[in-house]
């Protein structure tokens, strides 16, 4: 066996309680004797059954010994979650909690993997934690692919050819690893980005809206550029005007930046490719002296926790965020027990929410 020694380990034991050699309520060894029959150190040995238990394959009891706790049939599983993202993009804790409160998660377990010190370029943290997951062998890995970093396609595509090398099911969150037109192979999980874009805008123009702005920053995931081919195809739809200046990738927080787009394409809207985008814009606009819905009708797309406390409430779409989790745990578990499915897009709806900022009523 190649790798580490209490890797080793634990693949000896795991295959033992696999193949019946060990039943169900069986002692293990001790770890004294496990010690003698590997030629490792109780510190290995003690990993090695540590990571069993985590498995849900063995369970501990006190003063006693450690004892077969499920044939590998109905064993539970452990799942990574490797979000690099998570303190940025609003959207995938609660994501994360709808895994959770999913009935199917009643006998699996998600792991949130931890880097000691936190220290290092987020690009670097994640390549930690996927070589951490595949350190643990966890049964499946829950992927949102990094954006906001020139070197993003990059990492992605370092990150999932580790995953697949260690035959680790992988199941995509709200972004594929590879920028549009390329897919991948990975399920993925999200929403239709694109009829976000179009439903957002369509909104803007039946409000009243003339000349809509789309608005995202650099180096965003592919689901801005869908959300900004549907609302091209919004305005194509609406004979709306479609000059390309409308269109801007810039800082939301620079107000040089927000003049210059206001002054050179003359927009009397903008849809914000996110709530954060959209907040961000929001008080640049008002600390240019921009009324809202005035002088500038908003929207976002989302609907995070805080849109509806903004200076100006946040019209925007919501993502159903705990149904996109369930769906996703739901895709893994298909994965695991070994589905001979094509790649999916399992792709959700959502909701406009009308608030104040685009000034139409609700």
């Amino acid at each position: 066996m190649k790798g580490p020694k209490y890797q080793q380990v634990y693949r000896a034991l795991a295959g033992d309680i696999r193949a019946g050699r060990f039943k169900r309520g069986d002692r293990l060894p001790s770890e004294a004797e496990l010690v003698r029959l590997f030629g490792a150190s109780r510190i290995t040995v003690g990993r090695a059954v540590k990571d069993l238990q985590q498995a849900g394959l063995v369970e501990r009891r006190a003063g006693s010994g450690t004892y077969v706790k499920l044939p590998a049939e109905t064993a539970g599983h452990s799942f990574g979650l490797l979000i690099p993202d998570l303190g940025e993009t609003e959207i995938f804790e609660p994501i994360c909690q709808g895994m959770m409160a999913s009935p199917l998660a009643r006998q699996h377990a998600l792991v949130w993997g931890s880097i000691p010190g936190a220290g290092g370029s987020k690009e670097e943290r994640a390549w930690d934690l996927c070589r951490q997951y595949i350190d643990r062998r966890v049964a499946g890995v829950f992927f949102a692919p990094l954006e906001l970093t020139p070197e993003k396609d990059t990492v992605n595509l370092r990150i999932a050819r580790a995953l697949d090398e260690a035959r680790i099911p992988v199941v995509l969150l709200d972004r594929t690893v590879v920028p549009y037109p390329d897919r991948g192979h990975h399920d993925l999980v999200g929403i239709d980005n694109r009829r976000a874009g179009y439903v957002v805008t369509d909104h803007l123009l039946r409000a009243g809206a003339r000349r809509v702005a789309f608005v995202g920053v650099d180096n965003a995931a592919a689901t801005v550029d869908a959300r900004e081919a549907g609302y091209r195809e919004a305005l194509h739809a609406r004979h709306a005007p479609m000059d390309d200046a409308l269109a801007r990738r810039l800082d939301p927080a620079d107000p040089r930046a927000v003049r210059e787009l206001m002054d050179s394409a003359r927009p009397d809207a903008m849809v914000c490719a996110n709530d954060r985008t959209a907040a961000r814009l929001m008080r640049t606009l008002l600390d240019l002296g921009v009324e809202i819905p005035r002088g500038m009708r908003l929207a976002g797309i989302d609907d995070v926790e805080y849109a509806s406390l903004l200076p100006v409430p946040l019209t925007t779409l919501r993502q159903p965020t705990h149904q996109i989790g369930a769906a996703a745990l739901a895709a893994m578990l298909d994965r695991v027990s070994g589905a001979d499915l094509p790649t999916r897009d399992i792709l959700l709806h959502g909701s406009l929410v009308v608030r104040k900022s685009c000034g139409a009523s609700a």
